[in-house]
């Protein structure tokens, strides 16, 4: 059984602009971090920045469209609603840039933590995003 677009889009709290967003930046670091371990392209061979740019640039647009959002959303006078969209997408991006940023300096050999410790922020969100799927109708 797959899930529809209505039901993931509820799920997630994030609109289908988002997700396209996440679903190419996460393509794109795909493909530049295969280049990386290709034996022929010597491109990205020590610059785990390059390689995690298009993850940054992600949250950033995210970040950007969240915003939008959220302005547009004050304008119509949907004050409460507009606050629990934005309280619900910072979280989910705060989450997901942090998770990646622990990622890219244990990459980078800056910090010394387990990765049980690194995938703890993506061990939250999936918690929220269970809690929020049991709340809908």
């Amino acid at each position: 059984m797959y899930f529809t677009l209505d039901e993931i889009v509820r799920w997630l709290g994030l609109t289908v602009f988002e997700i396209w967003v996440n679903l190419i930046s996460i393509l794109a670091f795909t493909v530049v971090f295969a280049l990386k371990y290709d034996p022929t392209a010597d491109i990205y061979s020590n610059n785990w920045w390059m390689i995690f740019f298009p993850l940054f640039a992600g949250d950033a647009f995210n970040a950007y469209f969240c915003v939008i959002v959220f302005i547009r959303m004050q304008l119509e006078a949907a004050i409460k609603l507009a606050m629990l969209r934005m309280c619900w997408s910072a979280t989910f991006l705060s989450m997901t840039f942090t998770f990646k940023l622990l990622l890219y300096k244990k990459l980078l050999g800056q910090i010394h933590l387990d990765y049980s410790e690194v995938f703890a922020p993506v061990f939250i969100l999936l918690q929220l995003i269970a809690v929020r799927a049991c709340q809908q109708n």
